[in-house]
C-alpha cells in the first residue's frame, strides 16, 4: 500500500494541469463584452499569483496609505491577492517555499490573508478590463467579502509598498490564489474559466 502512495501523487500531479487546462477553457459569463466606456481594472500576475489592481479608493476604508512603513509610498491603484498565510508569510521569495508548507496549504487551511500592493501604474503584461458601473460595484463587493470582518489589522508585508490583512475563504489545491481571481471576476460577470487553479487559466481569457 505505502508503495502506492508516491504512484498516486505522480498521477495527481499529472492530471491537475491537465484538468485545470481544459476546465480553464470552459466559459463562465460567455455572453460577456468590455464595456464601451466605463471604470478599468487590470487583472495581473507575477506568473504565479494573479490578482486584480484597482483604484486604491474603491478599498479606502480597508485599506489605509498608514497601513504602509512609510505612507507617501501609497499608490493610486492596489493589486489584491488572496491566498494562504503561511505560504504568503514564509515565501517572500520562490525560493524561499518549503514542500511542507505547500503541501499543508494544498491539503487545505482557513488561515488566509489579502495581499496588497501600492503601484503607481499597472504592472508590465497586466490584462484591462473595461467594466460598466454595475459590474465594478459587483467586482469590488466580492473583494470586500473576502477581508474579515470589521476594520481587519494590517500586517507587515514584504517591503515598503505592500501590506497583508486578515482575510476569509478557505484555501485549497481545489481554491487556490487564481481560483479567488477568478470567482470575483464571475461575481462581477465578467467571462473567465470555470476553474482557474492557475495563473495561466486565468490570463489567458481577453
Amino acid at each position: 500500500m505505502a508503495a502506492r502512495i508516491p504512484k498516486a501523487v505522480g498521477l495527481m500531479a499529472l492530471a491537475y494541469p491537465v484538468l485545470a487546462a481544459l476546465l480553464g477553457t470552459v466559459p463562465v459569463n460567455p455572453g460577456w463584452s468590455p464595456a464601451d466606456t466605463g471604470i478599468t481594472v487590470h487583472v495581473a500576475t507575477n506568473g504565479v499569483h494573479s490578482g486584480i489592481v484597482l483604484p486604491a479608493t474603491a478599498l479606502g476604508d480597508l485599506v489605509r496609505a498608514t497601513d504602509l512603513p512609510d505612507p507617501r509610498h501609497a499608490g493610486p491603484l492596489i493589486w489584491i491577492g488572496w491566498g494562504d498565510r503561511a505560504v504568503y508569510l514564509g515565501t517572500p521569495r520562490w525560493q524561499d517555499a518549503r514542500p511542507a508548507t505547500l503541501i499543508a496549504a494544498a491539503w487545505g487551511s482557513d488561515a488566509t490573508l489579502i495581499h496588497v500592493d501600492h503601484l503607481a501604474a499597472p504592472p508590465p503584461g497586466a490584462r484591462p478590463l473595461r467594466l460598466r458601473p454595475h459590474e465594478y460595484r459587483r467586482l469590488v463587493a466580492a473583494i470586500r467579502r473576502s477581508f474579515a470582518p470589521g476594520r481587519p489589522q494590517a500586517l507587515p508585508g514584504y517591503g515598503a509598498t505592500d501590506a497583508f490583512y486578515p482575510a476569509t475563504g478557505r484555501y485549497s489545491l481545489l481554491f487556490t490564489c487564481n481560483g479567488w481571481t477568478g470567482a470575483v471576476l464571475r461575481d462581477a460577470g465578467v467571462r473567465t474559466g470555470w476553474w482557474t487553479p492557475l495563473s495561466a487559466t486565468v490570463m489567458q481569457w481577453r
